[in-house]
Formats: C-alpha cells, structure tokens, sequence
C-alpha cells in the first residue's frame, strides 16, 4: 500500500499564526512525547513512522508549502509537488500519474489518500492498513474509513451506509450517499442511520484512478501531467470522482479522531493556556494566549477566549465564535509576515513605500547552525545585511569570506551572494527596491558545496 498525504490549505481559519505559507499543520503548538511543541504533520509523520508506513509515504503539496515541510520533516522527506495551487482531484490526479510513470508502482498496488494533519491515536493507523484488503476482498472501486460520531455534529460530512456486510471476518458497509456539514437536527437523524463521519481517508487501486484518467483523455505520464496541470479543473476528488463512483464502501473506525482547524477545537488539544510571552489572571478561564512577538500581551477577567499574536496580525475572539475568522478576514490581503524555510525562518518587521515609489522592507532572518542560503541574485532590489548573533561564511560574487556579529555587508542589485551559518545566525535585512516580492529570487545553486566550488578565499 502506497499513502499520499495531501498538504495544502489557505490557513485562513487559524489567522494569524497561519497564513496561505504557514497552513494550520505547521503551527507547533502540540506537545511531543520530549515534552517539547510539535506541529500537526510533525506529529502525523512520527506516527507513520511508528507504524512503519512512513516508507511508503508521499506528500503531495504546493510548491509555496516546500520549504516548510523539508524544514520541519527533514530534505529527504517526499514531496510530489503541485506546479499551481488547484485542488483536491488535480493534486490526487498528479500523485497517481507520479506514482505509475515515475515510480513504476504495480497498477494492482492500493494507493490510499488522507490529510496530513489529522488528530488520531496511533490505532488510527494500524485500522488503515486493512482497507488495502478490503479493496480486494469486497471488489469496490473506493474504500472509505469512517469515523463513529461521538456527538451529531454539524461540523463533519457523513457517510450514510446502505447495509453493513463482511469480508474475511472484518465488518464493513455499502455506501448508500453522502451529506456534506447537516444541520444538527438532520446530524441526529442521521446516526440513528449508523451514519459515520467522513475523515478525509479513502483507498483506491492505481489501475482505478488511471483507467478514469485514460477515460477523461487526461495524460497518466506524469511529466505531460506537470505540463497540462494549468488546464486541469479545480474541482474537490469528492465531486469529481467519489460521488460518481460505482461502488464504494467503508471500513468504520471507533477510536479518537479530530479535526483541529480552528482555534475552538485546536485549543483543545493545547496542553498549556500561555505560548509565548503573556499574562492571564486566574478568573480568565478556559482562555489561551499564543504570542510570536517580543511584546507581552495581557489578558484580565475575559474567560473563553482565545488571543492569537503574530507577525501577520491580531486575533482577540470568544472561541465558539473563531470559526467565523475566515470569513471575517476575507479582505485583509498582505503578504505573509512569517514564514518557515527549509534554511531557518524570517520575520518582517517593517514595511515602507517611500514618495518616490521606492519600497523598503526590514526582515529579521535567522539561519540554523549548518544551513545555507541559495547563491541568489535579484534584479529589482538592494539589501543591506547585519549580523545580529552568530558566525557564519558568505560568498559575495563568487568571494568567500567569515562574518560574524557586528558586521555590515552590502548586497547591490545583480550581486550574487549566499550565506551559510557556521552556528545558529540571526540577521537583520533592509530590502530597498522598486518591487519587494519573494519572487525577485534568480537561484544559481542550492548546496554549499556547489557555491563553495566557484568561490575564492
């Protein structure tokens, strides 16, 4: 059984930690098995690890969400990358083309698809392998997992099974249809249909998935599927391919399962109420504070409430109220203040455009002891470098020398440079241009041992 994680997500339900780079699976706020915080798909790939599936696993992302995966799971982790942001069957569409022409998985292999972040016991897991049998035994095209609802909620899709049967001694049931997010009345209905809720995680054979591309007169070779990805129709798999499906069925699941995409249910899962430099009085109840900046934010007899400080803004909500976050913001357009990279992570602290059109952009940028930049260069801007702490080696067109706490370097438009941090380095950088965009990046090499290569002492 191969597994493709999907990782994508706008990140608007949990502004402003998370933005359309920093997707709710990569806010670490959870607490690992160290007693150290965690993020959701840090947390879901140990788990995989723990279940030996890891092995078999893929992520299939974003190209803006790179950089952040490969920094919180490691280079190596593997990535099928989207070439634009579409949805659920193109990414899926894109991963099984990855898998047949790129791979060379068998077209009898099962290929189970799931979210990266869901909030699961390790069972979970172990639960999932069974719908590679169940594919085979019960002769459907799709099988589902389902969770068993604990409350008739009105936050989930369900799966409403037609009649429960079995195949080589394990229970599963026939999919009668689905009912996307019911009203809470229709929810109660619904579990007395033994309805369970739809997880996200569903199973199919390769040949299944590539005989539906074949029929759609879409390419099933992955570097045609790359080039045509632009043309492809932003359309959810649900909509695309499981509500038309001939038969499915669904393996039901009764252990822990959450969904923690908004600061009502995530709060849940948080062990401490304060992350980051706050006060709450001791009358504030069931209240979290989660602060990414220096200043301290206090909170006095507001109970239920979350208060979310970061880079890219504020957030003070009554947490049955937060889900609304993303409708709320819908028109506050910035570029993201924060974001993780595969090197370390950057902070903006300002932003100013000047009356003669100039723009200038202050970054705090901090660098991980045996990390580089890439040898870059940039056509629309200057910067200016100042090492705050640390040491580290910088090329500056093509010459190699140290730098350490104190010095000033001057980057000019065109200039190829890059930096690695001899230990942990932290920099300030003053961008001054007509157009400061993450985009003027022109990349010449990655490795330092490339960069190294055309350098002179």
């Amino acid at each position: 059984m191969k597994l493709v994680l999907l990782s994508g997500g706008s990140g608007k339900r949990l502004w402003p930690l998370s933005n359309d780079s920093r997707s709710k699976q990569f806010l670490k706020v959870l607490r690992n098995a160290d007693g150290g915080m965690e993020s959701m798909v840090q947390r879901v790939w140990t788990q995989l690890r723990s279940a030996d599936l890891v092995r078999d696993a893929y992520i299939a992302t974003g190209k803006g969400q790179v950089d952040t995966l490969q920094s919180q799971l490691g280079a190596d982790v593997p990535l099928i990358v989207e070439p634009a942001r579409r949805d659920t069957f193109p990414a899926i569409a894109l991963a099984a083309t990855y898998l047949y022409s790129i791979k060379g998985v068998s077209l009898n292999e099962v290929v189970t698809i799931l979210p990266v972040d869901p909030y699961v016991d390790d069972r979970f897991f172990t639960h999932m392998r069974q719908l590679a049998g169940l594919i085979q035994s019960a002769g459907a095209e799709i099988a589902l997992m389902g969770v068993r609802p604990t409350c008739p909620s009105d936050k989930y899709g369900y799966i409403v099974p037609q009649r429960e049967t079995a195949a080589d001694g394990q229970p599963y049931s026939i999919v009668s249809h689905f009912m996307e997010k019911p009203r809470e009345d229709i929810a109660k209905q619904l579990l007395k249909q033994q309805a369970l809720w739809n997880c996200g995680v569903f199973a199919f054979k390769l040949d299944y998935l590539i005989n539906l591309l074949i029929g759609k007169g879409l390419p099933i070779q992955y570097e045609e599927m790359l080039k045509r990805y632009d043309t492809l129709p932003a359309i959810s798999f649900d909509y695309e391919v499981l509500e038309k499906a001939g038969s499915i069925v669904v393996l039901p699941y009764d252990g822990e399962w959450k969904d923690l995409g908004t600061w009502n249910t995530l709060t849940e899962e948080i062990p401490v109420n304060i992350i980051g430099n706050g006060t709450v009085s001791a009358d504030s109840l069931n209240t979290h504070v989660i602060n990414e900046l220096d200043i301290p934010a206090a909170v006095l007899g507001l109970s239920n409430i979350i208060v979310s400080i970061s880079p890219d803004g504020i957030l003070v909500a009554e947490k049955n109220a937060s889900p609304q976050v993303k409708e709320l913001i819908k028109n506050i357009d910035q570029r993201p203040m924060y974001e993780e990279r595969r090197w370390g992570s950057y902070r903006v602290l300002d932003y100013k455009k000047l009356p003669n059109g100039k723009e200038v952009l202050t970054k705090t940028i901090f660098i991980a002891a045996g990390k580089n930049l890439s040898y870059q260069l940039h056509h629309k801007r200057s910067e200016v470098w100042t090492v705050i702490s640390g040491e580290g080696e910088v090329v500056l067109n093509d010459r190699l020398f140290k730098v350490t706490a104190g010095d000033v370097l001057k980057i000019d438009v065109g200039a190829r440079h890059s930096i690695r941090a001899s230990e942990d380095l932290e920099i300030i950088e003053v961008q001054t241009g007509s157009e400061l965009v993450e985009e003027d990046i022109v990349r010449l090499c990655m490795s330092w041992d490339e960069i190294a290569e055309l350098a002179i002492v």
